[in-house]
């Protein structure tokens, strides 16, 4: 009776998973069908490996990825996602929160968030596999477009926008600040990732707060100087 009852509570009716299990079992298939492709590239992963792999059978793969490249839309989106998670984060953050401690700073805060999540090896290789596959399947390359790059600058978009709104900076153009800002703080970072280049942290630390000095020289406030206490000026001659 006991092993009835936990049956019961695994499976509605009709031998189906109950909606929990589904979720599980989905969790699991994108777990599996990250790793395998991260280790073993696009071509060499199959749907085969994958069901053996996450314990489940090659028609429940199928049925929710309808194909392989299905499945690694599913890998994608979810990296994408955790990827620009900082962003997301920052975007919904009131700007009084920023207005304790310097915009610079709270800039430079998010670049570093962002440098942690892209400096490890997934996103140099998930991002070589939609390269190599982009002939084949241009819907990756456009997917990683649309839902990694695109979203990154309308979030960061978004985010200026606040901040112009407070007076806290000058910006012309919000969309192309945001273009700029993730292409000095993230852009160089994650082409070496890409290029499977090993990342030196210390001088992408120095790259970063120099790139970032430059930005807030333009955006900073009245004249295109930053609006920091005791910022330095050039004297006149």
């Amino acid at each position: 009776m006991a092993r009835a009852a936990r049956q019961s509570v695994a499976k509605s009716r009709g031998g189906r998973p109950t909606k929990s299990a589904a979720i599980q079992r989905d969790l699991r298939l994108i777990e599996v069908a990250t790793q395998l492709f991260l280790e073993r590239g696009f071509e060499a992963t199959s749907i085969d490996a994958v069901a053996e792999t996450a314990r489940v059978s090659k028609p429940t793969v199928y049925a929710r990825y309808r194909d392989k490249r299905g499945l690694f839309e599913a890998v994608l989106r979810r990296e994408i996602a955790r990827w620009l998670s900082p962003l997301a984060t920052a975007a919904e953050m009131q700007c009084s929160d920023v207005s304790s401690t310097s915009v610079e700073q709270a800039l430079l805060d998010l670049a570093r968030q962002m440098l942690d999540l892209i400096s490890g090896p997934e996103p140099g290789a998930l991002s070589r596999i939609v390269a190599a596959q982009a002939t084949n399947f241009p819907e990756l390359a456009r997917l990683a477009e649309e839902e990694g790059y695109l979203k990154a600058v309308s979030t960061m978009t978004r985010l200026f926008d606040r901040l112009v709104a407070e007076g806290a900076v000058q910006i012309e153009d919000t969309t192309i600040a945001a273009e700029v800002y993730l292409n000095i703080t993230v852009g160089h970072t994650f082409r070496q990732a890409t290029n499977a280049i090993p990342i030196d942290r210390k001088a992408e630390e120095k790259r970063l707060r120099a790139s970032l000095r430059l930005l807030m020289t333009g955006i900073g406030g009245p004249g295109g100087r930053p609006r920091t206490s005791g910022a330095r000026t050039r004297p006149s001659r």
